[in-house]
């Protein structure tokens, strides 16, 4: 027993499972009763589809009758009128059965003939009807059998009684059809609020089952055990406590003989006074430091180096946290002069009340520290070497930009600036006295300015195309690869995948331009290539551009290495440009195989 009274008898276990058998039987039961009403419910509805079927075939064996009747009268041959007349027999027969079995039901269509009262006045309402057209049917057929050859005159009357009938019985059969059909919805909309209740009626009864079976057996079972668990815990602990009092003593002693022992042999262990005076020092602390009892000393700095500048160090680090402790590295130095660095804490604390003391706990982090110096000492070499690499390539672009700028004023004075003296000598020769000689310069005249604009157009175009700045970087490409085509007559197509038609940032669209530029030069310069292909394709957040050659192609190790360790100075323009646009650029390439360069360009949103 508990002490609420709680327990969990034989007599709660009978409670439980009469509860549960009483749960297990009320959903059984609901769900029994849910599956005979819904059966139930289908078996009366397993008729309708027929019985829909039935009657709106009767609509259309109605009107096939009076087609077949009419053809009957049209009909002159004998054999023709006979064939017709056995149709119409056939027609009638199945008209007729299937209005009875609608009425009266059928096993063999399937009708189970149990009619509501309004399906039964519009039958009655239809019976006249149909009967008019059956006994004029039947009239026609036995005219037709007696006298095969009679005239149309003689039933001709029978015809125009069924025509007369045919409409008031497509109309009263439509409203049957329809109504039919409002009481099969009807009884689906019944079906479907009757599996509504059911499941309503059973997730009230699997709730009232939680609230007052589940829910309160498990609170008593949880509030039982939890009792029984605090019980326990406490039976242990005084049994616990019973032992503990009579080895306390002894074991005290024992962990603190153990824990000294271990700190003189394992740890670099030291107690000193807030002076700075030795109180106690470690196995492992005098073996590192060689010090013995017999040193005079009893300074705890002169014991971690013999250099008074660390002496010194370590005397300012102890008084300034003699009172708040300290943590960090220090430098010390053994008698042999060896270096020595320690991850060192300071601890105060008090071993009696009116004695306080300073408690150092230490490790040898030499190794480590000499590991960490090496690094340091790498890591500033190694930025040295990045700024002198940087040196080198800043002094190549630069370099190259004023060969560049060079070779643009030689072709514009060689090129351009010759043509523009001709042009002058030719303007100031001319003798508008002489008409021939006159007319033969002008001649002259126009072939050499047509040949100053294409220089000034090419000096242009090698500077930067207006194409670039005025439409934007697939033009420029378009440009680009058209005036090397015709200038170097190498196939070089562009092929926009994608139709790519965006407008970048200018310096974008200028670095990626020359990058292009670049790859195809070298292409053109280096592959010894006839064909040359660029790419273009994009998705939502990347721009690629492939530049395909089928030149010789090379190994991308074995390029001569500059000191950027980057590869030739072509490459390495096109990586600092990529670089500069937060893009990537790939190079494969094997010899004989041509070569591919790949720009991956990210498009901002």
């Amino acid at each position: 027993m508990t002490k609420n009274g709680n327990s969990l008898d034989q007599r709660t276990f009978d409670r439980l499972s009469r509860l549960y058998i009483i749960a297990l039987s009320a959903i059984a039961l609901s769900v029994i009763v849910s599956q005979f009403l819904v059966r139930k419910h289908l078996n009366d509805q397993q008729s309708d589809s027929s019985v829909i079927n039935v009657a709106g075939r009767q609509r259309m064996l109605s009107q096939k009758l009076t087609k077949e009747i009419v053809l009957l009268a049209t009909e002159d041959s004998i054999e023709a009128r006979l064939e017709q007349k056995e149709k119409v027999k056939q027609t009638l027969k199945l008209w007729g059965v299937s209005h009875k079995a609608l009425q009266n039901g059928n096993d063999s269509l399937g009708l189970p003939g149990k009619n509501s009262a309004i399906i039964k006045q519009k039958f009655e309402e239809l019976n006249p009807t149909f009967d008019s057209i059956c006994t004029a049917s039947k009239a026609i057929i036995n005219t037709i059998e007696m006298s095969p050859a009679a005239p149309r005159s003689t039933f001709m009357e029978d015809v125009d009684m069924v025509k007369q009938h045919e409409g008031h019985f497509l109309q009263v059969m439509d409203q049957i059809v329809n109504q039919y059909d409002v009481e099969a919805d009807a009884k689906v909309t019944w079906l479907r609020t009757l599996e509504m209740l059911l499941m309503v009626l059973t997730l009230l009864i699997l709730l009232g089952e939680f609230l007052f079976i589940f829910w309160p057996t498990a609170k008593s079972v949880k509030s039982t055990l939890a009792e029984l668990l605090i019980a326990e815990k406490k039976a242990k602990k005084m049994a616990f406590d019973a032992d503990e009092l009579t080895i306390s003593k002894e074991k005290s002693i024992k962990e603190l003989r153990a824990l000294s022992h271990a700190m003189d042999e394992t740890l670099l262990f030291a107690r000193i006074t807030p002076n700075g005076a030795l109180v106690h020092i470690g196995k492992k602390f005098s073996r590192l430091f060689k010090f013995t009892k017999f040193n005079m000393t009893t300074n705890f700095s002169e014991v971690l180096s013999i250099n008074e500048t660390e002496q010194l160090a370590i005397e300012n680090l102890i008084s300034k946290n003699k009172k708040t402790g300290w943590q960090g590295e220090v430098k010390g130095t053994t008698k042999d002069k060896q270096d020595v660095w320690l991850e060192m804490a300071i601890i105060p604390f008090s071993p009696t009340d009116d004695k306080s003391e300073l408690l150092i706990i230490a490790s040898e982090i030499t190794a480590r520290k000499a590991a960490q110096l090496e690094i340091a000492r790498l890591t500033k070499e190694s930025f040295e070497e990045k700024i002198n690499q940087q040196k080198i390539v800043s002094s190549q672009i630069i370099e190259n930009q004023e060969k560049e700028q060079n070779r643009i004023a030689k072709d514009v004075h060689d090129g351009i600036g010759q043509m523009l003296t001709g042009l002058k000598y030719n303007l100031e020769s001319i003798d508008i006295k002489d008409i021939d000689k006159t007319a033969s310069k002008i001649e002259h005249l126009k072939e050499l300015t047509t040949n100053i604009i294409k220089g000034v157009r090419t000096a242009t175009f090698n500077l930067t195309p207006p194409e670039l700045s005025d439409h934007g970087i697939v033009p420029a490409i378009t440009k680009l690869t058209s005036e090397l085509g015709k200038l170097t007559g190498k196939n070089i197509v562009l092929f926009n995948k994608t139709e790519f038609n965006q407008r970048l940032d200018s310096l974008v669209e200028i670095n990626i331009y020359r990058i292009v530029q670049e790859a195809i030069n070298n292409a053109i310069k280096y592959a010894d290539s006839t064909h040359i292909l660029v790419s273009l394709s994009h998705s939502e957040n990347i721009l690629s551009i492939v530049i395909d050659d089928n030149g010789k192609g090379f190994d991308p190790s074995k390029v001569k290495h500059v000191k950027n360790g980057d590869g030739g100075m072509g490459l390495t323009f096109m990586r600092e440009r990529i670089k500069y646009i937060d893009g990537r650029l790939f190079l494969n390439s094997e010899p004989g195989k041509g070569t591919r360069v790949t720009l991956n360009i990210p498009l901002s949103n």
